[in-house]
């Protein structure tokens, strides 16, 4: 199971902060539940045959 204690914080444009939050509030998702699946996206896609745990992969997309 994930552990969600640890933050990260970045910088970014304000209006493209505007849109996101506008384009997941349509979604009825919140920012951090998109980001969230965007990381663990982003680890699948480029893990270089690391080995990883089951719970970040369900629910993931793998690449072709």
């Amino acid at each position: 199971m994930e552990n969600r204690t640890a933050r990260l914080t970045i910088l970014i444009d304000p209006d493209k902060k505007k849109l996101f939050e506008e384009i997941c509030g349509a979604k009825d998702l919140t920012p951090s539940q998109v980001v969230r699946q965007l990381i663990r996206q982003y680890i699948v896609d480029n893990a270089g045959g690391r080995e990883l745990p089951a719970w970040l992969t369900s629910n993931v997309v793998r690449p072709d």
